[in-house]
């Protein structure tokens, strides 16, 4: 908006206008404006008029009236010389040429007031002046107006003295004041020129340190000089300053203290010009602090404990190791959770709006000590245990608790990191270890388990229950679980695993001495590898038949197999259906004897040792050979052929008969009790044996008198006649031996005999009659003067004399006869 604008705006809200409207002739007057001494009307007057006239009459007053002529073509006219603040009753008259009144309207309005005069105009504010001037009679208010060369305002005010304000600051201002009523204003006062001060300046406040304020501020447009003056909070006693710098520094104040620093800039002529006033508190003092270690629930903090610090508007305690805590109200705070087994210190810092206390006094502090990463418990020999653990850093001394669960409790308090104690077998343990130091204990510790291994069990009984299987039993112990029995020999262990107290090993080996341990075992702490084992040998090994042989008719030695290396006495027994034998050895033979032919037996053998008898070995048929027969006949049928009998063997289901000689043998296998043998050589002495043999094919050899063969017959015999009638039978013998001959010639006319003495193979005959046929028959004698009666037979034709050889005219068969 502009100067002029503004300045008709003002105008036009504080003119009232009064408006009368004349009834006749149609003319209207009205109050323009008016002063202390004129006012001006308007108006609209009909037409014809030539001229105007105004006429102010004072209404209440004796003073003359005032008036004033205007043309007819005005409408607007003033009226001078009036008294101030009075009410005038104006009256408009339209008149023509002839000075005659056309018509007339009336209005009434009050002057201004008189104007006023400054008394003193001067400025305390860069932002304002202040005018004192004289209050004159009938003004309701006033009017300051003030002007440069690009600013205008009129500030309306009650009374003397008026300020006007939203100035520039160093600044010149032309100043008028004006009076102010019903009516209007009046005109304004002689004018005085008057400069704005300087400002304030704008200043910046801060506590560097707890003793000291340091005030800084930009430079003030057309100051010379500042004054600051610093006033503490809640006293009387001030420090004022003048300084040309924009910095100052207030020092050896008292800390956490509020000081108020007022400040103004000087110009050129000596005038102060605006105040300004900031407060500013110092930083709080340093505090003492005092540090205890807490415990809360199994956390582990700090508690920090301080003095309450001058101005202090909260506190920060922080740790070495940049932890920390806050409080506002209390003087107390809590650190948590803190490490157990640290040793630091913690400082205090308080503050305010100022910033920072310097930081108190570190107060060292130790926390509890951490409980050992690591606690175990070792058993070097049964029943000697150590509670060992980690080392703990900053630990003056250990407490260790050892409770066993029957609820016995031990405990040992040392500066080492062992604790041995007795622990006896099947017990488990629970283990603790609290460090101590000056901070305390620590709140918590790790619980460990030690079972101990469980006791070896007592009362061990082993039996043979059986060839192959020992039976083991004990009495239960305290914390086994398990039992585990094994029975080792060299490389071969045996394991039986089971939850009762009683156990059986089975497919020992025979004979074998084992050493049998009972060992009983815990899931937690493993098995006792400690307990005495037990030597038990088991039952000797069953020994084998390996041989029978028949060594007499009615003995049998057996062989068996000595599969047992120590003092062992075997039986072996034959069992047959109406009798048994028995033998015993230590060896590996043995003699059954006086077994009886043709009988069947079965035969075992049994070890028998110390520890017990074994199971018998497999055992094996025995037959004993059938019974010899108790005769054997032997008849010769013919010259090459026998005829063998004899009587029945018990057992016996077939025969065997040999004759044997140097010069052959003969066999005969039957079933029958007799045997026609052939290829029998005459003249020989033949051993004569026989084979019973049984249903299985055991044989019995039965041995006889040796059988002579009878002379063997004379081959090539022949028939001679001789000159003196005699005939001589010729003949080849045959055989080892010599025998005397017998020769028999058998004819149609006679008979003749004729014996040869031993070693002769002629006899010679004397013939009666010639011509006859003979039968000759020449047959050996044996020793028993028998005459072999098997010889073959041979016919002659014996011619008469003159023929020397006889004639064989056909060969007879012997007879058996």
């Amino acid at each position: 908006m502009g100067t002029t604008q503004l300045k008709m705006l003002q105008v036009l809200l504080l003119l009232t206008f009064t408006e009368i409207c004349a009834a006749q002739n149609d003319i209207t007057i009205s109050v323009f404006t008016v002063t202390s001494k004129s006012m001006t009307v308007q108006w609209k007057g009909p037409t014809g008029a030539s001229s105007y006239k105004i006429t102010a009459t004072p209404k209440n007053s004796s003073k003359y009236p005032v008036f004033a002529q205007f043309s007819g073509n005005s409408v607007m006219g003033s009226v001078n010389s009036l008294s101030p603040n009075t009410l005038y009753t104006v009256q408009l008259e339209a008149m023509d040429n002839a000075l005659n009144v056309l018509s007339s309207a009336l209005t009434e309005e009050t002057t201004a007031p008189e104007v006023p005069s400054i008394i003193k105009a001067y400025s305390k504010r860069s932002d304002s002046i202040t005018v004192e001037f004289t209050e004159v009679s009938g003004a309701t208010s006033y009017i300051l107006r003030a002007e440069s060369d690009d600013f205008f305002s009129e500030t309306p005010v009650s009374g003397s003295p008026g300020t006007v304000v939203n100035l520039q600051p160093t600044t010149d201002y032309i100043l008028s004041v004006m009076s102010v009523n019903s009516g209007g204003r009046s005109q304004p006062s002689y004018p005085v020129k008057v400069k704005t001060v300087v400002i304030a300046p704008m200043m910046n406040t801060s506590s560097p340190s707890n003793d000291t304020i340091l005030v800084t501020w930009p430079p003030v447009e057309h100051a010379v000089l500042y004054t600051l003056c610093i006033i503490r909070q809640g006293s009387s006693s001030r420090l004022k300053l003048n300084t040309t710098d924009t910095m100052v520094t207030f020092d050896d104040l008292e800390a956490g203290i509020t000081y108020c620093i007022k400040g103004m800039a000087w110009d050129s002529e000596g005038r102060t010009g605006d105040d300004t006033t900031v407060c500013q508190i110092t930083r709080p003092p340093s505090t003492d602090v005092t540090v205890q270690v807490t415990g809360m629930g199994r956390s582990l903090g700090i508690t920090v404990y301080w003095l309450p610090a001058q101005g202090a508007e909260n506190y920060l305690a922080l740790t070495s190791n940049a932890q920390n805590c806050t409080a506002t109200v209390n003087s107390y705070c809590y650190i948590t959770p803190v490490d157990c087994g640290q040793n630091h210190s913690v400082v205090v810092t308080a503050y305010n709006k100022a910033g920072p206390s310097s930081p108190s006094q570190p107060a060292d502090y130790i926390t509890y000590p951490c409980p050992p990463e690591n606690s175990w418990v070792e058993e070097p020999t049964a029943g000697n245990c150590s509670l060992v653990w980690d080392e703990v850093p900053m630990v003056e001394y250990y407490m260790a608790f050892i409770k066993r669960d029957d609820g016995t409790e031990m405990s040992c308090n040392t500066t080492e990191t062992t604790c041995p104690f007795f622990c006896m077998c099947g017990y488990t343990y629970l283990t603790s270890v609290f460090p101590y130091n000056q901070g305390g204990s620590s709140p918590y510790s790790h619980v460990r388990n030690y079972t101990t291994i469980p006791c070896c069990p007592q009362g061990v009984t082993i039996k043979l229950v059986s060839a192959d299987t020992l039976e083991i039993m004990w009495s239960p112990v305290k914390g086994a679980e398990l039992y585990e029995t094994t029975a080792k020999q060299t490389n071969d262990v045996i394991h039986c695993n089971d939850t009762a107290p009683v156990c059986a090993l089975s497919d020992l080996r025979c004979n074998t001495a084992y050493s049998v341990t009972v060992t009983p075992c815990s899931e937690l702490r493993g098995c006792n590898r400690t307990c005495t084992p037990h030597t038990h040998e088991t039952a000797p090994c069953s020994p084998e038949i390996l041989n029978m042989t028949q060594t007499n008719n009615s003995t049998y030695r057996v062989l068996i197999t000595n599969p047992n290396t120590r003092n062992t006495n075997y039986t072996i027994t034959a069992i047959g259906r109406y009798n048994t034998h028995a033998c015993q050895t230590r060896n590996s033979s043995c003699e059954i004897t006086e077994l009886p032919c043709g009988s069947l037996y079965e035969v075992t053998a049994v070890a028998t040792t110390a520890v017990g008898r074994s199971l018998p070995g497999f055992s094996k048929p025995l037959e004993t050979g059938p019974c010899c027969p108790m005769f054997v006949n032997v008849s010769q049928v013919t010259q090459a052929m026998t005829n063998v009998t004899w009587s029945p063997g018990r057992g016996a289901r077939s025969y065997i008969t040999t004759l044997t000689s140097s010069r052959g043998y003969a066999k005969c296998h039957t079933l029958d009790t007799h045997c026609l043998m052939g290829c029998i050589t005459c003249s020989t002495n033949y051993s004569v044996n026989l084979e019973a043999i049984s249903s299985t094919g055991h044989k019995s050899e039965c041995k006889y008198h040796g059988f002579s063969s009878s002379p063997c017959c004379p081959t090539g015999v022949k028939l001679y006649r001789r000159a003196n009638n005699s005939l001589r039978v010729y003949w080849r013998s045959l055989g080892r031996q010599i025998h005397n001959h017998t020769v028999e010639l058998y004819g149609t006319g006679a008979n003749y005999t004729c014996i040869a003495a031993a070693g002769s193979t002629y006899c010679d005959i004397q013939e009666e009659t010639c011509g006859d046929v003979y039968t000759v028959l020449a047959a050996p004698v044996g020793q028993n003067g028998i005459k072999v009666n098997f010889c073959q037979p041979r016919t002659y034709s014996v011619p008469c004399p003159g023929s020397n050889a006889g004639m064989v005219i056909s060969r007879g068969r012997r007879s058996l006869n």
